[in-house]
């Protein structure tokens, strides 16, 4: 007795990644496509570009940054005092949280970002340069108001 016909076609069934343990992810260091690996590899190849791109040590902390040349989201180790962009190959400060501090600007109030230790900060909007005055407390930064 031949088997009766279902009315649709069965759905396909979907895709899915093997899974063999864990998987972690890391940008391709040649087209920035995200990449899925394995835990345990120490290194992957990019399907699209076929760039080999090595896997950080287990328990490394990844921290990221957006280029300054062509915007582009960087991923690097965190601590790295620089990042080299793979796209402009712009070089590119990695400062961490506690190498920071924030002031306003002297003419038009907007919240800027500097490095510890600069004398001066110029406001990307009005082009201001505010001085970064010292004070007894390391902790405590104020702002020129003079115009």
């Amino acid at each position: 007795m031949p088997a009766p016909l279902a009315p649709y076609p069965a759905p396909p069934v979907p895709f899915t990644l093997p899974t063999i343990g864990a998987q972690s992810q890391l940008v391709c260091s040649g087209c920035r496509n995200l990449l899925l690996y394995a835990a345990g590899a120490t290194s992957v190849c990019c399907a699209v570009c076929n760039a080999v791109t090595a896997v950080p040590p287990r328990g490394t902390e990844m921290a990221q940054i957006v280029c300054g040349g062509c915007h582009t989201l960087l991923m690097y180790i965190r601590g790295a005092t620089s990042v080299q962009c793979s796209c402009c190959h712009i070089i590119n400060l990695a400062l961490e949280a506690n190498q920071v501090a924030h002031v306003n600007c002297g003419n038009c109030r907007m919240l800027l970002m500097y490095q510890y230790g600069a004398r001066s900060v110029k406001c990307a909007v009005c082009n201001f340069v505010t001085s970064i005055v010292a004070s007894t407390s390391t902790a405590v930064q104020k702002f020129n108001s003079s115009s």
